[in-house]
């Protein structure tokens, strides 16, 4: 009798743990696509020669479009209702900004570009289920990217000309904040929305032009995305 009370009662724990495990307990991979800004500041060129220094003032650039992201983690119940996710996502597609210019009085340096690539994203989400097919989550960690810049390809003053033009690329650290929503489709599948801001450090650029004139810049960017997209929890 004691051994068919002890049977019944580990049968109602392990049906009782069953039905108390989260949907979205365990590994997930999944895909997205939106919207997404880069914002370049401090695009100003230092030009140096024989102890001399000038600054070409450039305006900050806004460019974007659209992504493909890929990502992948786990997610593991802490409490009732509640979860910790580790997680990882890559930008797949480049992102290029139009050519822009800086000038000094009435001089001009023609056809800068900026381009970011690769960018990877390593984060934990803490995140709460409002019922058992729907899920808030922070989402905070670290980000890298490469940020690619070519430097002027034309002057402009009271004559015009080409420069030495050169593309240099940096990978610069910093971090990822956001916060998104997962709801069970069907089965594993969900859908879910997520908006995510990262900063960086600041790349350090330089050229020389064949006279050795030698331009040098630090530019600043801020990146934001909004996403739409699907995955599997499996």
């Amino acid at each position: 009798m004691k051994i068919k009370l002890l049977v019944a009662a580990a049968a109602t724990v392990v049906a009782s743990s069953a039905m108390a495990q989260s949907a979205f307990e365990g590994f997930y991979g999944q895909i997205a696509t939106g919207y997404e800004s880069n914002n370049a500041s401090n695009l100003n060129y230092t030009g140096s020669q024989a102890g001399a220094n000038d600054t070409w003032n450039s305006s900050s650039q806004s460019f974007g479009g659209i992504p493909l992201v890929i990502g992948a983690g786990y997610n593991y119940s802490v409490a009732p209702k509640w979860l910790v996710g580790i997680g990882v996502d890559y930008s797949v597609l480049n992102q290029k900004s139009s050519t822009y210019n800086s000038n000094i009085g009435g001089y001009s340096l023609k056809g800068s570009t900026l381009e970011t690539s690769n960018r990877l994203n390593i984060f934990v989400t803490p995140g709460y289920e409002i019922d058992k097919d729907k899920l808030v989550y922070l989402k905070a960690g670290y980000s890298s990217v490469s940020i690619k810049q070519q430097t002027p390809t034309t002057y402009t003053t009271s004559s015009s000309g080409s420069l030495v033009s050169t593309n240099s690329s940096s990978t610069q650290g910093g971090y990822v904040v956001g916060l998104g929503y997962k709801q069970i489709i069907t089965g594993g599948i969900y859908g879910f929305a997520e908006g995510n801001y990262m900063s960086y450090g600041k790349p350090s650029f330089s050229a020389t032009q064949t006279d050795g004139y030698k331009l040098t810049s630090n530019p600043s960017i801020n990146s934001y995305q909004l996403l739409v997209g699907v995955g599997y929890k499996f």
